[in-house]
């Protein structure tokens, strides 16, 4: 028989930890995005973790600024980012505030409201893929910088929060590298997946990008 997931809303203490707490406990939790379309429901199955300061991987790594104000807290808030020209990527600011760690949503199982998420991921091959790495999970739940800064411990009516879910046996958690980060903050195993989970996006290492000549 299959657990139900826990309807529980996560508080403002489960992001009050530090980061590499956080991050592995976030697997299982579900998280829910409401727009005027309907509601849809993602249990997380893979995320990573960013210790700003003392972190080379993290945007705040060199200190405040426009872009990563929202990441220096309060925690339990949505830091949403757009890189590549393209791609949002979606983020929970944890730690005590002005640390300015967080973790990034990676993959997660779509569990209600797919028939949306198909119509922002028409490349999908099938519903496992819908929300496969950080930049599929955001467009497929409609995710961009709007959201930037919103709460997600705020209750029903909130456009993103999150629920205690149905986190996986310890055995099933998995740790390594960081995906295509490089340098220092390379060799960090702060990657976090349930093992065997077919959401969970492929491993890739950090790829230096060639200057033009």
């Amino acid at each position: 028989m299959t657990k139900r997931p826990d309807r529980t809303p996560l508080d403002r203490g489960f992001f009050n930890r530090p980061v590499l707490e956080v991050a592995p406990d976030l697997l299982g939790r579900t998280l829910v995005r409401r727009t005027a379309w309907g509601t849809t429901e993602l249990r997380l199955t893979e995320v990573e973790a960013y210790a700003g300061d003392i972190d080379p991987g993290s945007h705040a790594f060199r200190g405040r600024t426009a872009r990563n104000d929202v990441m220096f807290g309060p925690p339990g808030h949505a830091y949403v980012y757009f890189t590549y020209g393209m791609w949002h990527c979606l983020n929970l600011v944890c730690g005590p505030e002005g640390h300015a760690s967080g973790v990034l949503l990676r993959a997660g199982r779509i569990l209600t409201g797919a028939e949306q998420v198909r119509t922002r991921r028409l490349s999908a091959r099938d519903d496992t893929e819908l929300a496969k790495g950080p930049a599929r999970l955001a467009t497929g739940l409609a995710v961009d910088r709007v959201l930037n800064g919103t709460d997600v411990c705020t209750g029903d009516d909130a456009p993103l929060s999150m629920l205690t879910g149905t986190p996986p046996p310890s055995d099933l958690v998995r740790n390594g590298p960081r995906t295509g980060v490089g340098g220092d903050g390379a060799p960090h195993p702060w990657r976090f997946w349930i093992d065997g989970d077919p959401t969970v996006s492929p491993y890739r290492a950090h790829t230096p990008r060639r200057r033009a000549t």
